[in-house]
């Protein structure tokens, strides 16, 4: 395994542990990692995958982070539609946002300007970087995880990042690896100047929880 690594990896705890310890029923191993491509990440026997070190790693998934992260796509895209300010992608969107990996943030924004001539990429899996990364926290996610993937969005040029953690009803607004600001349902979030002008009531978000029959 380590002639697949740099730096090498000579253990699965040294795999887990460069994947930010996450659980290793989350690490699919064929093909063996450190081999994997994006031919196949877009096998359908893949699909909620991410290509990270050139190995094949499932996200977690939970009914209310889908519902969560479906829901604020709602309320973006009116908003990025009236303006015609770019795309958004749902959790399914795959991004090539650095060599060998390929990120699928539970919703995304890409300005028409980093889309190439301005309009929707053709191909599955496209070599450009969102300007806004949306992660919903499920259970299965660890804080090493996010802190390397957040180090990996903002190098390759995300302008910012939510982090929404349903549970508590919280979310953390990053613009930078290492700058926050903690917001709760109480608090609107803005889109700063990546979406000018956008603003959402978080108890308008996290109100769907309560929704029933």
């Amino acid at each position: 395994m380590s002639t697949h690594f740099q730096p090498p990896v000579k253990t699965i705890g040294d795999l887990l542990r460069r994947l930010g310890d996450i659980p290793p029923d989350r690490v699919r191993f064929s093909p063996v990692p450190g081999t994997a491509t994006v031919d196949d990440l877009l096998k359908p026997e893949n699909a909620g995958c991410e290509l990270v070190d050139e190995t094949l790693v499932e996200k977690p998934v939970g009914v209310r982070e889908s519902a969560i992260a479906f829901f604020l796509g709602q309320l973006l895209g009116p908003f990025v539609r009236k303006h015609n300010l770019g795309i958004l992608t749902g959790a399914d969107g795959t991004w090539a946002i650095l060599s060998g990996l390929v990120r699928l943030p539970d919703v995304a924004f890409v300005s028409w300007n980093r889309l190439p001539g301005g309009r929707y990429p053709d191909e599955p899996v496209p070599n450009v970087v969102p300007d806004l990364a949306v992660e919903v926290l499920s259970n299965g996610n660890t804080p090493g995880e996010m802190t390397r993937k957040r180090a990996e969005y903002f190098r390759a040029g995300v302008r910012l990042v939510w982090e929404i953690d349903p549970r508590a009803r919280a979310v953390r607004v990053y613009s930078a690896p290492d700058r926050h600001q903690d917001l709760t349902a109480a608090d609107t979030l803005v889109g700063d100047s990546v979406l000018p002008g956008f603003a959402l009531p978080l108890q308008q978000l996290f109100a769907e929880l309560d929704r029933h029959g």
